[in-house]
């Protein structure tokens, strides 16, 4: 076998139908679009949301309600629990040294504090939220729960080199 023998398989590829071209061609005078109406017409074919001119399913649907807040900001939670699991002794607990130990992805990302589990260190702990409880129970241990802002959007200070 050479590559100028290739080719398709015998009846693979069918040769299109030419319309229109008369009675003996089979397919002439209204050339398989029937008599008159939308679809005989030219451009008559609608998108498939076209119903006629009656009221389109997606229209005749319950609308979905609310809205979708684009500046939402998406918290990483950190647990009291996983503090306690690592040695952080007398150190300020920051969201860079959180993502050092592995707590968080990046340490650009916003932190949150939860009270899941305990602390039996004192820790100064250095968060953009913090719950009631986690709150509560850091000082309890006698830590700082201290609240950094957070800016989601970058300044040219924060972007420029020093």
């Amino acid at each position: 076998m050479k590559l100028n023998e290739l080719g398709p398989s015998e009846g693979a590829k069918k040769s299109r139908k030419r319309v229109g071209r008369g009675i003996s061609a089979g397919q002439g005078k209204t050339a398989g679009r029937g008599t008159k109406g939308q679809g005989a017409r030219s451009g008559g074919v609608k998108g498939a949301y076209f119903e006629g001119g009656q009221l389109p399913l997606a229209r005749r649907l319950p609308f979905k309600r609310g809205f979708t807040n684009i500046r939402r900001v998406e918290y990483k939670v950190v647990n009291l629990q996983r503090l306690a699991e690592c040695d952080f002794e007398g150190e300020t607990v920051t969201p860079e040294l959180m993502a050092e130990f592995g707590l968080l992805k990046k340490a650009t990302d916003p932190v949150v504090v939860l009270g899941e589990g305990e602390l039996s260190v004192a820790l100064t702990v250095q968060a953009h939220r913090f719950s009631a409880s986690a709150k509560e129970k850091i000082e309890a241990a006698g830590g700082i729960a201290e609240i950094v802002p957070y800016s989601a959007v970058k300044t040219t200070e924060d972007t420029q080199a020093p």
